[in-house]
């Protein structure tokens, strides 16, 4: 016997008018959208310093005196056979740099030496170019030169390199990368929604309409980051909003589906399973909203700009997804389904499913299952534990640059440091007393006045900025214990003297990325805690399933670590890492809790807390396993991005989102829920059923 279905009122967006009037305002809205916001351009790479990091002042302070805006590139130049350079590759290295296009009022350095012999540089001071295409093409000329010099330099190997110039090939590395990332995602989505549903049709609609929305995102939170000057990169926000956009429409459409085995009114079909997936599509939306929310409390920029611009991306495609997919469902009808047409009548027992019979296999056996679920997911976990965090410059990019490779030649040939020489802001009454303290120093190996500038202040204190080079490795412990003892020295001799440089940059974004997490991952938990509190109307529940969770999400980004530096020559964890990645894992991965813990309490009420159980992971087993898959494809996307980072973010929330598929919601949450049982949900009562053992 089948259950009845009362006759409810259609929803607005599911009647014969309402769903035309709904789908054909949606595709309007969304195209007009496109089409206003099309040419603004989302920001190619990320700032990770804190703006109020010393480093960050001291590199405003070195911007506001006269000529400190000059950049510098440095031009590096080897034999090819590694042998010494003689006196004439030096003077034509120093032809050369006089003819390089230098800012004005400015010429190159003459080719200075390595200590070995077997290298030189040249220091250019370019024009200051705040916007990525023309810091670009003030590189572009400068190696356009090189290059036509090239036949004078025979035997040389030369490389342009410096702070422009990695910034150039950041933004180069990004050419075609946004569409390759789309063309990429839009691949995976197709190819798993056409495995999911087994029809030529129906795939089609949630794509599009998660499409559309995504880049209305695109434009709208292009927008916000030119008009609140944010910092995120955008393939991210992309992920997030096609990975959600299709987990909403996945819930929505097997809710319907099911339904219609039900129901001979598709449109009442429809009506019933938009009310009963709403509360979990929204709970989930908000989850992940909130958490991101949860970022603007961050002091890193890229962290603090990704949260504002993802949360907005997402709400636009629950719109989308709540608004849009059901008038597109309710046009096109039952046949949308074809070949495999749901129809009323049709068996189907969730306890009887494949994962329906997993459930119930786990409930017979609760304790060993748990204790050997949490001992492995406890061991990835551990595997954490003395992992190295963050890439050098070098290592951030799959593919060698120019910039790169140049500071690689620098470090071999020059001391550790000059490539990333440490700058010191200090008045030049302070000058000589800085420069005898610094140099003193164990671990550096030169301080050098950099620029003198005339009196800044009434007081008459002008300025000088020096540069100190350091021995040890830049990124290395090392390097930054001499950075510490470089900071102490320079406040000792002047409480107001401002340190930076790259390497200085490094160890305030250190700093900032490790305070962010400590601040912003309990605020997650928090949050995530109360949607599940909302939600279930259970004490018990959220602070079990969020344990669970957060387990789940430190195994994963164990797991992750370990397959990246034992398989994929990752040398490190990129300072962004952990804390992205703990927020989607934990974010994203109680989506499939909120979905099966959901129907798990409406089917409580029938059928009892453990039948019910079983019922709702057999109902939402087949949905809930191919979002996962999904959203770890589409993560796995990132991968076409030439950032390290994002490939690292892609690869840990992958694996993580398959973890909580395959063995926290299958395995562990009813192993949980048969230790616990009914006071799962306290304090609300579950009514037992009357006679359903698990068999």
């Amino acid at each position: 016997m089948h259950r009845h279905v009362p006759r409810i009122p259609l929803s607005r967006a599911t009647t014969r008018r309402g769903s035309w009037v709904a789908l054909i305002v949606g595709l309007l809205v969304g195209l007009t959208l496109i089409g206003g916001l099309r040419g603004i351009e989302t920001p190619p790479h990320a700032t990770s310093l804190p703006t109020s990091a010393e480093s960050a002042r001291a590199a405003e302070a070195i911007a506001a005196l006269p000529g400190g805006d000059v950049p510098a590139l440095l031009v590096v130049a080897t034999r090819a056979d590694g042998t010494a350079l003689s006196p004439t590759d030096l003077a034509g290295l120093t032809d050369l740099g006089a003819h390089l296009p230098a800012a004005p009022d400015t010429a190159a350095s003459p080719a200075i030496p390595s200590e070995d012999g077997r290298a030189a540089m040249l220091s250019v001071p370019v024009v200051a170019v705040a916007d990525f295409q023309g810091n670009r093409e003030v590189v572009d000329q400068v190696r356009d030169v090189v290059r036509d010099h090239a036949p004078n330099l025979t035997g040389l190997d030369v490389q342009v390199t410096g702070g422009p110039a990695f910034g150039a090939d950041v933004s180069a590395s990004f050419d075609g990368a946004d569409l390759r990332l789309l063309l990429a995602t839009i691949a995976v989505v197709a190819v798993l929604l056409l495995i999911t549903y087994r029809s030529p049709i129906l795939w089609l609609i949630p794509l599009l309409i998660v499409g559309l929305a995504d880049q209305v995102a695109a434009g709208v939170v292009a927008l916000l980051a030119r008009e609140f000057e944010l910092s995120f990169d955008a393939g991210i926000v992309s992920v997030l909003v096609f990975g959600a956009g299709t987990n909403y429409a996945l819930l929505l459409i097997s809710r319907y589906r099911e339904e219609l085995r039900r129901e001979s009114d598709h449109r009442r079909a429809l009506t019933t399973a938009l009310r009963g997936s709403r509360a979990p599509i929204l709970a989930s939306n908000l989850t992940v909203v909130l958490a991101l929310g949860t970022l603007v409390l961050a002091t890193i920029p890229s962290t603090r700009g990704l949260g504002i611009a993802a949360a907005a991306g997402l709400l636009i495609v629950l719109a989308f997804v709540l608004l849009v997919l059901p008038a597109a469902l309710a046009v096109t009808g039952r046949g949308v389904f074809w070949p495999f047409i749901p129809r009323p009548g049709q068996a189907f027992d969730p306890q009887r499913s494949v994962f329906g019979t997993v459930a119930r296999w786990v409930l017979r056996r609760p304790v060993p299952v748990l204790v050997t679920s949490v001992a492995a997911l406890a061991v990835l976990a551990a595997s954490l534990i003395g992992q190295p965090l963050g890439l050098q410059v070098s290592e951030q990019f799959r593919t060698q640059s120019e910039s790169a490779q140049g500071l690689e030649t620098l470090a071999e040939h020059f001391p550790a440091g000059a490539a990333q020489p440490l700058t010191i802001v200090t008045t030049m009454a302070h000058s000589s007393a800085m420069s005898a303290a610094v140099g003193e120093l164990p671990d550096v190996a030169d301080v050098t006045a950099a620029d003198a500038t005339p009196p800044a202040d009434p007081s008459g204190a002008g300025h000088v900025v020096l540069h100190a080079v350091t021995t040890a490795d830049p990124g290395t412990a090392a390097a930054r214990d001499a950075l510490t003892a470089v900071r102490d020295a320079a406040h000792a001799v002047d409480p107001d003297a401002l340190v930076g440089g790259a390497q200085a940059e490094d160890l305030d974004a250190r700093t900032g990325t490790v305070r962010d997490l400590r601040l912003v991952a309990p605020l997650i938990l928090i949050v995530t805690a109360l949607v599940l509190l909302a939600l279930l109307r259970s004490l018990v529940a959220p602070v079990v399933l969020l344990a669970v969770n957060t387990l789940s999400s430190l195994s994963a980004i164990g797991a992750g670590t370990l397959i990246g530096t034992r398989l994929l020559g990752w040398p490190a964890l990129d300072l962004a890492v952990p804390l992205l990645a703990f927020l989607f894992l934990v974010a994203l991965g109680i989506d499939y809790t909120i979905f099966l813990m959901h129907r798990a309490a409406t089917e409580a009420r029938d059928h009892g807390t453990r039948t019910g159980l079983i019922r709702a992971v057999g109902a939402t087993g087949a949905v809930i396993t191919s979002a996962g898959v999904v959203l770890a494809g589409v993560f796995a996307a990132l991968s076409v991005l030439p950032l390290v980072t994002l490939g690292q973010i892609g690869l840990i929330v992958g694996l993580g989102v398959i973890i909580d598929t395959f063995v926290v919601r299958t395995i562990m949450v009813p192993a949980l829920v048969g230790i616990i049982g009914d006071r799962i949900w306290w304090p609300a009562r579950v009514p037992r059923s009357p006679a359903q053992p698990v068999q």
